[in-house]
């Protein structure tokens, strides 16, 4: 056998190829499903002390606004508009930093430079 650690053309020690094009497509999969559950899933958040709700989608869709009917003051229309979108945006940040959080737990920290 020739020296330098080498086997019939492939690197002894270490992880073999095969296993590393197993775990990349199961890592795929579970990236996959993780996207997909998270997709479906909602967000909720609150503005003006719970007078405006606003739930979001993980596909950051806005799929329900709720208004308390106290909030509406024709003479004050602008704070209800910032309070709409205050919940909007908030909901929508949650959906954010909860897809990080998952995707950070699936590939164990590594920054995969925005594929998924």
């Amino acid at each position: 056998m020739a020296k330098g650690g080498y086997r019939g053309g492939m690197p002894m020690g270490g992880m073999n190829q095969m296993q590393m094009m197993k775990q990349a497509q199961k890592m795929q999969e579970n990236l996959m499903k993780m996207q997909q559950e998270l997709q479906e899933k909602e967000y909720e958040a609150t503005a003006g002390g719970g007078v405006v709700t606003a739930v979001c989608s993980g596909s950051h869709e806005l799929l329900r606004l709720t208004i308390d009917p106290e909030a509406v003051d024709p003479e004050d229309v602008e704070m209800l508009q910032d309070m709409v979108v205050a919940a909007v945006n908030e909901a929508m940040r949650k959906a954010e930093a909860d897809q990080a959080a998952n995707m950070s737990k699936l590939t164990g920290g590594l920054n995969l430079g925005g594929l998924f």
